[in-house]
């Protein structure tokens, strides 16, 4: 796996939003101030739980991602780029690996396709023939592919709002020159896995069993149209080779919706059945 070959290739690296309630010092009830702001968050929340949907409506887009990986001081960045079908849920990207801490060896892009409940990926290297695919059932992957792969499947990603149990409306910004408005909260794994699509039930489950925490910190920059224009999500989950918590920030950029995302899956004889052998 992605996660793993980076994990030995560095040594092991791989609000509650307060609605503040505004009482008055005689005894009066919630001041006008802090009814507004618990309307906001109420508001806020339920943007994001529609975000998915909005998603599928588009379409399709293009997609950049970045996986940074933190722990025991060392520090590292895997990055994506491909495109997405939100109505079939299907991608496929060029996940580009980091060299080595040494810079002596230069990695070949692995392809990689997603698709509902299963992750494909070409060049995968560890004695797996270059013309073969290798195919993992992400429900039996203890985070759910939501690392795994080096990039987190951008429908799966947007998925996690609909776990979304507290948001605040941080203002407006700037996504790549398109007006962006930004939310900061936390999303709960279990609630995310049971209000997913049939094709992410499992695997998120499966990462609510196995991250270190249910909580997900994220911040959503979505535009005028509720479409998810930049997603941070931030995991943690226990590394059992090292014995210590790794720190996880996947980012997903999405542009150019409705652009063609033609996506073909391998065929049977195309995926590799041998054991594949330890980098």
């Amino acid at each position: 796996m992605v996660a793993q070959q980076q994990s030995r290739m560095s040594t092991g690296v791989v609000a509650v939003a307060m609605a503040g309630l505004m009482v008055c010092v005689g005894g009066c009830s919630v001041g006008r101030a802090g009814a507004e702001d618990a309307r906001e968050s109420i508001t806020s929340v339920e943007v994001l739980h529609r975000a998915a949907a909005t998603l599928e409506r588009a379409g399709s887009a293009k997609t950049r991602t970045s996986m940074e990986m933190a722990t025991g001081g060392t520090r590292v960045t895997i990055r994506g780029q491909g495109v997405y079908d939100f109505k079939k849920q299907l991608g496929q990207l060029k996940v580009l690996l980091p060299q080595d801490p040494a810079g002596a060896v230069e990695h070949r892009p692995i392809t990689e396709l997603l698709a509902p409940g299963a992750l494909f990926m070409k060049n995968r290297g560890a004695g797996v023939p270059a013309d073969k695919w290798v195919r993992v059932d992400t429900a039996t992957l203890s985070d759910g592919n939501l690392v795994t792969g080096g990039a987190t499947d951008p429908f799966a990603a947007a998925e996690l709002l609909r776990g979304a149990r507290t948001a605040t409306y941080m203002g407006r910004t700037e996504v790549a020159g398109t007006p962006v408005r930004h939310y900061r909260g936390t999303a709960d794994l279990d609630i995310a896995a049971r209000s997913a699509s049939r094709g992410n039930r499992k695997a998120l489950a499966a990462a609510a069993k196995g991250f270190a925490t249910n909580e997900v910190p994220f911040d959503a920059y979505l535009d005028d149209q509720g479409r998810v224009r930049k997603l941070r999500n931030r995991f943690s989950f226990i590394n059992g080779r090292q014995k210590g918590t790794v720190a996880v920030a996947s980012t997903t950029l999405l542009y150019d919706f409705g652009v063609p995302a033609h996506v073909r899956l391998p065929e049977p004889e195309d995926i590799f059945a041998g054991k594949i052998a330890e980098p």
